[in-house]
């Protein structure tokens, strides 16, 4: 079994915060991280999404489409309403050879508001959970007859955010809902990315990797920052430039016999944070940590 290495193109320019790089066209987010060392790409919000469109810039960089974020609305939706919303998304997916899709419910989300604190985001009644929880099943076996699995990627700011949150969702719903695991998230929200990955090693089917600058994240939190100023302040990084222990979580994948994607998903200001040395940097960190750990990286 093998792992490959992709990136987000967040490094360059960011969808939460379009003013973040605005300025920086695709090709550059292409061209540099090929030149990091990565196989493949996210999609972002200067993708095409036309298959026959994405498919030959991609090639002529020699990269794979990773997969790419669907916002959720299943706390509004019906199942065949979602199914409607996300079926153009997920044929572009399949299309280009995407295995799973990155879904997150963004009802009532608050991490794109750069003034809401944190502490003010959303959460699920008992009744919501379980309207929740079983429309969300009913999507994720769709998604899977489809060739597309679904991979649920817990978020500061949204209904599904602690390790608690994602402790219920994933034994509310069935084999075909598979696991994002985002380790900055996971830490950013108290939780424990090792133990994550030991619980449902056989579920994650993406991993996110970020890191995080422990004394940031302390002020973060003191203040209550929004995501947003969290994220502007320099919480986030790249893999093995802060404090999580990618070397024991990579030993798991390893032992569960991983073999999908491990992505640099790590949100900073490019100004700031120079995207083409900060993509280097987690490039060459987990070609490092898989050596290390044993985990086979895809040519």
């Amino acid at each position: 079994m093998s792992v490959r290495i992709g990136i987000n193109p967040l490094t360059w320019t960011n969808d939460d915060l379009p003013t973040l790089g605005a300025e920086t066209p695709l090709e550059t987010c292409l061209s540099e991280g090929k030149q990091a060392g990565f196989s493949g790409f996210e999609l972002g919000h200067k993708f095409p999404r036309k298959a026959d469109v994405l498919g030959p810039i991609l090639d002529a960089h020699g990269l794979n489409l990773v997969s790419g974020w669907c916002s959720g609305n299943l706390l509004t939706n019906s199942v065949e309403q979602e199914i409607e919303a996300i079926r153009d998304h997920l044929e572009l997916l399949k299309a280009l050879g995407s295995k799973v899709m990155v879904y997150c419910e963004i009802t009532g989300c608050i991490h794109g508001q750069i003034n809401t604190p944190l502490s003010h985001r959303p959460r699920m009644t008992e009744q919501q959970w379980e309207e929740f929880l079983g429309k969300l099943n009913a999507v994720a076996d769709w998604c899977m007859e489809q060739g597309v699995q679904l991979a649920y990627h817990h978020h500061m700011g949204t209904v599904i955010e602690t390790e608690a949150e994602v402790d219920r969702m994933m034994q509310g719903t069935g084999p075909s809902m598979g696991l994002l695991l985002d380790t900055g998230h996971m830490t950013f929200a108290g939780g424990n990315p090792i133990a994550v990955q030991q619980r449902y090693a056989d579920r994650i089917v993406h991993v996110h990797c970020k890191d995080l600058r422990p004394n940031v994240l302390a002020d973060a939190k003191n203040r209550d920052m929004s995501f947003l100023n969290a994220m502007l302040s320099g919480v986030f990084t790249v893999p093995g430039d802060g404090f999580i222990d990618y070397l024991t979580l990579f030993k798991g994948l390893k032992a569960s016999n991983y073999s999908g994607w491990l992505v640099v998903e790590a949100e900073q200001d490019p100004a700031v944070a120079h995207p083409l040395t900060y993509a280097t940097l987690g490039a060459n960190n987990l070609k490092r940590f898989c050596a290390e750990s044993g985990l086979e990286l895809q040519a």
